[in-house]
């Protein structure tokens, strides 16, 4: 490996950032190719860059101390980027939340930070593939999907590691091999029909004209463009209308009995541009809370079909 594909940084920032807490959502699950948390909490994920793959791990060195090493190709644009990749520039003065919960929740995580990786694609993937389905289902597909398609991690990576597959290797993915993953077929012509416009989508991916243009895709709807805003385009208010859980969780959090989606809508419109922000700073915090009523969702296998 040359020179130019090891770097290495530490950033110094102005505000407090909590890595394990900030990198969270981009993880899909423990066994994730392209997420690992070493045992001395260390994040090592891989990406793809515009000009090529990335290793890289950050790590905590104080509360405004990261420390990055990048491999590969992509490595020191990737260290160019991770300012705004941790939403560093954002002001959230007018940030005053008068809910007790979600005030006491800003009080004690004031290091919690916005993603904004600006990788849609590598977002909006896995977004698909947890369409409708359950978690541990469309995990698993992830998992067998990047393992097939995806390219080894540069550098010193963790046993297993992949970099995500490009867009050409997502439109060339057979069907017959999406359905073995088990991905039924919307959801396979969603994830090839999104890779077949991924350059446009890495192009906007700013604000509300990538969601829109994300919005244009056969298949992706409020959910799935809220998901990948919340990672990849550094949203504070992209707030995941239609997931399963997340209407209930806010209103039994909030009011102590269940919302829909209407009434969520409705009770954190006061919150804007920070109702995700809000979401997160509950569940990080703990106050986020759902009863349960009955059994854990089933979990579909589409390969007998």
């Amino acid at each position: 490996m040359s020179v130019a594909q090891a770097c290495e940084r530490s950033l110094e920032t102005a505000v407090p950032v909590n890595l394990a807490l900030t990198l969270a959502p981009l993880r899909r699950g423990r066994a994730d190719p392209c997420h690992q948390v070493a045992r001395d909490g260390a994040i090592w994920r891989t990406s793809r860059m515009p000009s090529g793959a990335v290793t890289y791990r950050l790590s905590q060195a104080g509360r405004t101390r990261v420390n990055a090493h990048t491999w590969g190709v992509g490595a020191a644009e990737f260290l160019d980027q991770l300012p705004a990749m941790l939403c560093l520039d954002e002001d959230i003065t007018d940030f005053t939340p008068t809910h007790p919960k979600i005030a006491d929740a800003h009080r004690r995580f004031p290091d919690l930070r916005m993603l904004r990786t600006g990788r849609v694609l590598e977002a909006l993937v896995p977004a698909i593939l947890e369409q409708k389905v359950h978690g541990i289902a469309a995990r698993a597909s992830w998992r067998e999907l990047v393992r097939r398609f995806g390219d080894p991690a540069p550098g010193p990576a963790p046993a297993g590691m992949r970099v995500p597959p490009t867009a050409e290797q997502w439109r060339r993915v057979p069907s017959w091999v999406f359905h073995r993953a088990n991905v039924d077929p919307r959801r396979a012509k969603t994830i090839v029909a999104a890779a077949a416009v991924a350059d446009r989508l890495e192009e906007v991916a700013v604000g509300t004209d990538a969601e829109r243009l994300l919005r244009t895709i056969p298949g992706v709807g409020v959910w799935t463009a809220a998901e990948v805003a919340q990672r990849a385009l550094g949203s504070s208010d992209a707030l995941s209308v239609g997931d399963f859980h997340l209407a209930a969780m806010m209103g039994w959090t909030l009011v102590g009995s269940p919302f829909d989606d209407a009434a969520m809508v409705e009770y954190l419109e006061p919150l804007r541009p920070h109702r995700y922000r809000a979401v997160r700073l509950l569940e990080v915090s703990g106050h986020a809370v759902k009863p349960r009523f009955g059994p854990r969702t089933a979990v579909t296998d589409h390969r007998g079909h």
